[in-house]
């Protein structure tokens, strides 16, 4: 069974590692967010993929959505079809991402999080085609989930923070090759979450 949270979600743990975290609250105005989130919610392709973990397939406990530009694949499950080509609402939202990162990327990965049981277990996004010390660029929109990071050489040592309405965290450095990270299931009573990383597919 997937541990739930261990921070309260609120504020961030002390001693957050800001050389592969940067965080950056009200990027995006509320109400602008509230509109782009409804408009995702009721317009995007949503699906559910089913991945193994230990010899049992399992569905993913969120909805998700690959948007690329149109040479772009999915490198997640490497599917060689077109990728969902970009809308205007992404487009812009790329454009104030990217100038803030000092990356232009490809492509985007949207997963909508419907209430406080979908989660996504810890990970690194190691892959190959991401390179090997990528940047890779998180907006949120909606409610505030706990975003959690351990250490790969020690679990032990682990930080976490506030992922707020219409805020941008970079992920950078060293953090895919040194920290796994996750969003914990919630006891809490939850309304739904859409999160976009945006990323550059080599």
């Amino acid at each position: 069974m997937e541990q739930l949270a261990f921070f309260p979600e609120c504020g961030q743990t002390k001693g957050l590692p800001t050389e592969v975290l940067e965080y950056l609250p009200n990027v995006f105005d509320a109400e602008l967010g509230n509109q782009l989130m409804e408009r995702f919610i009721k317009e995007t392709p949503w699906t559910q993929k089913v991945v193994s973990m230990y010899d049992k397939q399992v569905i993913t406990p969120r909805l998700s959505a690959w948007y690329a530009d149109a040479e772009t694949y999915d490198y997640t499950s490497l599917r060689k079809s077109a990728p969902n080509l970009w809308t205007p609402e992404l487009l812009m939202i790329k454009s104030v991402v990217e100038p803030i990162a000092g990356v232009a990327f490809n492509s985007v990965l949207l997963n909508y999080y419907r209430d406080g049981n979908d989660s996504v277990a810890w990970h690194s996004d190691n892959e190959r085609a991401l390179g090997t010390h990528p940047t890779i660029a998180s907006v949120t929109f909606g409610q505030v989930r706990s975003f959690d990071i351990r250490s790969k050489a020690d679990h032990s040592e682990k930080y976490s923070l506030r992922l707020e309405h219409g805020s941008l965290l970079l992920m950078k450095g060293d953090l895919q090759a040194k920290w796994d990270h996750r969003i914990a299931k919630s006891t809490r009573a939850m309304k739904p979450r859409l999160n976009l990383t945006f990323r550059i597919v080599v």
